[in-house]
């Protein structure tokens, strides 16, 4: 290995955090532009969100599911497309049941999803996002503790394009935060410290990621399913309705998608 790869592999509960600064940092740019824009048009932060869409489903397949599938093969135990399934439809099932119970809002929507609450349509909408980061943070987690865990220099491009597609596609996101409770009557300041918090949860959940698989090399491939059907439960169920809810800008937001999908893709060739 190389000096950057044995670096990783010694210090990587620094490298998650150093991942998990930055997948936040970008989602807090993306929450700054409330300071320089007094208003954003629907139709820009729909295609933001069908850009982050398209990163996330590449992301999902790219990094995750084909590395999944890889080393699955070699462990030469099970069938590695069940291990696969297994991991991607349990992954889907965690945020099926964290979308049960946790309460949250969406901005196209008028109901509040989840378990009752009397908390503000704001904190709500906070919380949605925050959601949407928990398995993006697990994902990059996971993919880095894969390459600890194994040492494959081959599992560490897709982890290293996975944290720069994520951090991407948190710009637009941090962007839909901010504007949104803007517009519910929160303060520019407000409105930026609640849109940049809903990233902070990432680093944590890259952490945990790491310690889930690091020391656990025989779950690796069903970690990297379970992650990426966590991702694309994300994607199916909120990014792409909420961004194609309004009919005339669909066209032009479903072009983004194919974008963010394009970009992460290329990403994943170059790093890989």
């Amino acid at each position: 290995m190389n000096g950057l790869q044995v670096f990783i592999t010694e210090h990587i509960y620094i490298t998650g955090l150093v991942a998990g600064l930055f997948t936040w940092g970008l989602t807090a740019l993306g929450a700054s532009l409330i300071f320089f824009f007094k208003e954003v048009k629907q139709v820009v932060l729909d295609g933001m969100l069908g850009f982050a869409a398209g990163v996330m489903i590449a992301a999902s397949f790219f990094s995750l599911i084909i590395p999944a599938l890889d080393y699955a093969e070699d462990l030469n135990k099970l069938n590695p497309v069940l291990i696969v399934v297994a991991g991607v439809m349990a992954g889907a099932l965690f945020l099926r049941m964290l979308d049960l119970v946790t309460p949250h809002f969406h901005p196209n929507q008028d109901l509040v999803e989840g378990t009752k609450s009397k908390m503000k349509r704001t904190t709500l909408l906070v919380m949605a996002i925050t959601m949407h980061n928990i398995p993006e943070g697990l994902a990059v987690g996971v993919a880095f503790g894969a390459f600890a865990a194994t040492g494959d220099p081959l599992l560490l491009g897709p982890a290293i394009a996975l944290t720069l597609g994520i951090g991407i596609q948190n710009f637009p996101e941090g962007a839909a935060v901010s504007f949104p409770l803007y517009r519910e009557g929160k303060t520019r300041k407000q409105s930026f410290m609640m849109g940049q918090i809903s990233g902070l949860v990432e680093p944590i959940a890259i952490i945990i990621g790491i310690a889930l698989v690091s020391q656990m090399e025989k779950i690796l491939a069903f970690s990297l399913a379970f992650a990426a059907g966590a991702m694309l439960f994300v994607v199916v169920e909120e990014l792409i309705p909420e961004s194609q809810a309004k009919e005339e800008h669909r066209e032009l937001v479903t072009i983004f998608t194919i974008i963010g999908l394009c970009v992460m893709l290329s990403l994943d060739v170059l790093l890989g």
